[in-house]
């Protein structure tokens, strides 16, 4: 056993980087603010490999160089004149502010990685020791001292260990709770981590003992520097989640479309700025008119307008963003916003089993003590899931009367441990191994021998019981746990000065060295084989159940440590000093009982598991534990059935990795190791509570109480979203709005059925040859201001009933159906249809359906001249009436045919009208894909009512 480390020492290290494998120790690279990555972030989101946000962009120009175009052929040049480029502009800038605001930067999990680095190391270099040598200077070959406490700070081999013991808690590199102990002896090459023995590892931290290290990998060579590539790689090869697929898709084919259509417009419109005459059967004399083909491509620039989604990106973030709220509030944390849509179409779950089925709180579910005579047990069930000693009780417990076999059972698990419980605001926390903090929530919940009263101090009371025991038996010297002997000691003093050995461990090797075992009245008996057959088969029976078993012993003989008293002079104390003396000192015990423990399943995971298969979710479960307990425990709360074929169900970790290229699948983990794994799956899930940093940053949802109910809640908010937003879009489709996302698809058809009814009207009055009833400037509004409102309230429509009842849709499943796209091509054709036909009336009609129209004294024309009326100035006689329109006198005395422009005013108002009040009233149809309005009234979403509401005012 090395001493102090004089015997170590790298030569002529050099710091700083410096050495063979060179290269700094640090996985840094230059810093830069928050908010310059912030900006970053939001240019990204303006790249041109999103199809809408190109379409978008291309309005925005064209729209701003027909401003610029007019305004030097002597139009107006004011702000006014670019208001519809700006404001697509404006579109792209908050769809980007919102989306960097909800979500995380990507880059913090590479911070985090350097978060978890130890900052300072203890070197030995040239024989003499460094005590705070900055760890971004370690070499290769450098020499290091550990003690409890340190953060590891570069992969290291254990050269040798200066306490009898060592342990490193990993959980921060594996997800993996119990500590590890650590020793000098070589280990396979192929060992995966949990296994290497004799190695440490940069980021983990030193829970008991001293030792030296050498350091072998540094930085990016380092087990965490691999992870921190291996994040790097699954970046690359993230997908697009399936709305940003749709949405990509659908500007295809949106870009399409709208070419054609406005191609279309401005062909038939050819004949007012292209005419020619026939000379013997061949076109001559052509006249071009450029202002009037300007003229009619901005119509077709209207019709773009009317088509494009300008609303669509900002409703999308902003309908997912309030999606994310509510998920926070069932302890969802969203850190990324498409993923949220993604929930929606989950097929599979892969989750870990510690600390997500479970609580990751050892529990004692069972106790068995010695009866009153050899061939009798006492078996106990404990209730209780955490480590709450008011969390559960011990069934047929003889309350205040414990017997002299319970209540040594009690003073071991009590004494013969290094754990503590706390009060920490309402929860309960251990500190310390789990095991042991369970075993001390088992003494508070036994109580008290008869005649024993403590009392009470408030919060500092939570484990009197314990303190009882331990100042009646003062603990003077410890025997600690290695993994040859399986067990863990501890001479303690009682108040009479008599010195007792108090033994906890497995139970097979505690048996193996007792001689005795100690009955009810606390006589002792010899320990043959039929009660060690007794006890093993009482062990085989926790077993089977998956409960992890400690037994307890003692022993009062104790030969020269009679009266040791923990002074180092004493003759005995040297026998404590070598570890493999420790087997001979804990031999000849008494054996007392033994408890089962396990990490007790959630209260409400089973609920959850049934609303899973109910949503027909399957169940995948990952775990670094033994794999039969892990399935034990799944069967037990119905994530299996008892005699089901669950070789493709539970997984090892590796195991796991091997599947990663089956699709739409959640993963649910909490190590550091874990993070490439987020990365990877469609949504990666960490822990809130026991996950590392570095995992939470690599993940897409981050759980804020581990709790697997909480993944199945956002399951169906995602599936509610989903529809909600796919019924939004489809109301734009009378338009053309087409949208997907998580509240699926009620938002799509409200914004896709407003747009087809734009474009239908665009075309219908190019194609009838009438003036414009709506120009782009108003569609825009209408877009924007009129559309947006109800689009977003549908975000708020509640979930349907029967939303966890349905199977997941597939990821790849059609943004529109056929009948969905002729259902609302009908509603658009009406609202098109609608928005004219009140345009041509204006002009042709005194009075509609009892209405009268002419009372302004505007001048009637027939459909005729209105179809025709860029032929105006040929018409001789044509005369027009003044009129007025609210405040506004209009006069045409010095050129009617302006009539047609200036005048239509009053049309243009009724057209926007029209089309805005079909709108508000197609929002209703939204509230359910499937249900009726009797089924679905609109006060379910008094939102949207207030949405409408807002809309009909701005219109006003």
């Amino acid at each position: 056993m090395g001493k102090g480390g004089e015997d170590y020492g790298r030569t002529g290290g050099v710091g700083g980087g410096g050495g063979s494998g060179g290269g700094s120790s640090s996985m840094g690279s230059t810093e830069f603010p928050a908010w310059a990555r912030d900006v970053e972030e939001c240019l990204k989101r303006f790249e041109f490999n999103d199809t809408l946000v190109r379409i978008l962009l291309v309005a925005a120009v064209v729209s701003f160089v027909l401003a610029w175009y007019d305004g030097d052929e002597g139009g107006e040049m004011g702000i006014t004149a670019f208001v519809e480029p700006l404001v697509i502009f404006l579109i792209l800038i908050l769809n980007a502010v919102v989306g960097v605001w909800q979500e995380s930067n990507a880059e913090k999990a590479l911070e985090a990685l350097k978060e978890i680095q130890s900052e300072h190391a203890a070197v030995i270099r040239d024989g003499n020791r460094v005590p705070d040598l900055p760890a971004k200077e370690l070499v290769p070959g450098d020499i290091v001292e550990l003690r409890v406490g340190d953060k590891v700070p570069a992969d290291m081999r254990v050269l040798s260990l200066i306490s009898s013991t060592a342990r490193v808690e990993q959980g921060t590199l594996t997800g993996e709770s119990e500590a590890v102990n650590k020793s000098n002896k070589a280990v396979p090459f192929d060992a995966d981590i949990q296994g290497k023995r004799s190695m440490v590892f940069a980021g983990t931290t030193v829970v008991n003992g001293n030792f030296i290290c050498l350091v072998t990998q540094i930085g990016m060579n380092t087990e965490i520097g691999k992870v921190h590539s291996q994040i790097h790689e699954a970046s690359q090869c993230e997908e697009d989640t399936p709305l940003k697929k749709k949405l990509n898709e659908f500007g295809e084919i949106l870009t399409a479309i709208i070419g054609v259509i406005c191609l279309l417009v401005w062909l038939i419109n050819l004949k007012y700025f292209l005419t020619w005459e026939y000379v013997d059967g061949w076109p001559k004399n052509f006249k071009f008119s450029f202002e009037k083909c300007t003229y009619y491509f901005e119509i077709a620039v209207a019709l773009a307008v009317a088509a494009i989604p300008e609303g669509l990106p900002a409703v999308i973030t902003t309908c997912l963003a309030l999606g994310t709220r509510k998920m926070a509030q069932k302890n969802a944390l969203v850190r990324k916003l498409p993923s949220v849509e993604t929930l929606g179409c989950t097929t599979v779950i892969c989750s870990d089993k510690t600390g997500t089925l479970t609580t990751n709180q050892m529990a004692v579910a069972s106790l068995v003590a010695m009866g009153s005579s050899p061939g009798l047990l006492r078996k106990y069930r404990v209730d209780g899931t955490t480590y709450s000693p008011l969390d559960g009780k011990i069934h047929d417990w003889p309350a205040m009367s414990l017997d002299a076999n319970l209540q040594m059972i009690a003073k071991i698990a009590a004494v013969c441990n290094d754990s503590s419980v706390a009060l920490s605001g309402s929860h309960y926390v251990a500190n310390g191994m789990p095991t042991e903090a369970a075993l001390k929530v088992l003494v508070e919940k036994m109580g008290l021998p008869e005649g024993i009263h403590i009392p009470s101090q408030g919060s500092s009371d939570v484990l009197k019981c314990c303190q009882y025991w331990s100042d009646i038996e003062k603990r003077i010297a410890t025997l600690e746990f290695d993994r040859d002997r399986k067990s863990m000691g501890v001479i303690a003093k009682s108040r009479s000065g008599r010195n007792t050995l108090l033994v906890k461990g497995a139970v097979e090797n505690l048996l193996e060295r007792s001689s005795y075992i100690q009955l009810r009245d606390g006589s002792v008996v010899k320990l043959d084989q039929n009660l060690r057959n007794l006890v093993l088969d009482s062990l085989n029976e926790m077993s089977t159940t998956a409960l992890r078993c400690l037994g307890f012993a003692f022993k009062e003989e104790l030969g020269e440590f009679s009266t040791y008293n923990g002074d180092e002079d004493h003759p005995a104390h040297r026998l404590l000093l070598e570890p493999s003396n420790y087997s001979l000192i804990e031999s000849h015990l008494t054996f007392v009982g033994l408890v089962g423990l396990r990490d007790p399943p959630r209260k409400e995971v089973r609920e959850a598991i049934k609303d899973c298969q109910a949503a027909g979710i399957r169940i995948m479960v990952i775990t670094g534990d033994n794999k039969n307990t892990a399935e034990a425990i799944c069967r037990e709360i119905g994530v299996f059935d008892r005699n089901e074929d669950i070789r493709l169900k539970s997984l090892t970790g590796k195991e796991f990795m091997e599947l990663k290229d089956q699709k739409e699948h959640l993963r649910q983990i909490d190590g550091v190791n874990d993070a490439p794994a987020l990365k990877l799956a469609d949504i990666g899930i960490a822990m809130g509570i026991a996950g590392t940093e570095v995992a939470k940053e690599a993940s897409d949802m981050v759980l804020a109480d581990d709790n697997f109910s909480t993944i199945v809640a956002a399951v169906g908010e995602g599936r509610s979203i989903y529809n909600n937003m796919k019924a939004f879009i489809s109301k734009g489709m009378e338009g053309w709005d087409i949208y997907r996302s998580v509240h699926g698809g009620l938002l799509m058809l409200y914004m896709i059925s407003s747009n087809i009814g734009e474009v239908v009207s665009i075309f219908l009055t190019s194609a009838l040859g009438i003036p414009e009833g709506l120009i782009p400037v108003q569609l825009l509004w209408v877009n924007l201001v009129t559309d947006g409102p109800p689009a977003t309230a549908l975000g708020f429509n509640p979930p349907d009933k029967d939303i966890m009842k349905k199977p997941p849709r597939k990821s790849d499943e059609s943004l529109i159906t056929p009948w969905i796209l002729f259902r609302y091509l009908v509603i658009g054709l009406y609202v098109g249809a609608a928005t004219v036909g009140i345009f041509v009336i204006w002009f042709t009609h005194g009075s509609f359906l009892g209405i009268d129209l002419s009372g302004d004294g505007h001048t009637l024309v027939t459909y005729s001249q209105l179809s025709h009326w860029n032929q105006c100035p040929t018409w001789e006689g044509f005369k027009v009436a003044p009129f007025t329109a609210g405040s506004q006198q209009f006069s045409f005395n010095d050129n009617p045919c302006d009539y047609f422009q200036a005048g239509k005013v009053k049309a243009t108002t009724l057209s926007l009208t029209v089309l805005v009040a079909i709108e508000m009233f197609n929002s209703l149809n939204a509230l359910s894909e499937d249900g009726s309005l009797l089924v679905m009234p609109p006060w379910v979403n008094p939102w949207l009512i207030i949405a409408m509401a807002v809309s009909l005012v701005c219109i006003s």
